[in-house]
């Protein structure tokens, strides 16, 4: 399984992601956001998988740096993808994509149990 893990490097939650990843012995390309930007293909792909609210991290620095009329002019996809390539910050991190899997947030129980569906799963 081909994965990517996209955030920032000094991201804690990206951190404990990568180590996770590494240390269970999947093996990922990382892609740091800020660094390389983002590509709308690349997110809309996301959006085909989960809702626009689910990639906006609402409660993050990022989100409440941005003024009022910003923040209430995301109403809907489109809105939020405009956001998320201006502000790739604004995106809960880290998202792990590839191969039909993708993931928003961190956490080992949700780890374990993707890569333990995906060893199950018919090849």
């Amino acid at each position: 399984m081909t994965l990517t893990l996209y955030g920032i490097p000094n991201c804690d939650t990206v951190k404990k992601a990568r180590t996770w990843l590494t240390d269970h012995g999947h093996e990922f390309a990382f892609h740091d956001f800020k660094k390389h930007g983002l590509d709308a293909v690349v997110v809309r792909g996301w959006l085909a998988h989960t809702d626009w609210d689910v990639l906006v991290n609402r409660k993050g620095t990022t989100w409440r740096k941005l003024d009022d009329a910003t923040r209430a002019a995301v109403l809907d996809q489109d809105s939020a993808l405009a956001l998320m390539l201006a502000q790739p910050s604004v995106i809960k991190r880290p998202v792990l994509a590839g191969a039909g899997v993708l993931q928003v947030g961190f956490t080992a129980g949700r780890y374990a149990a993707l890569f333990e569906a995906a060893a199950a799963a018919p090849a």
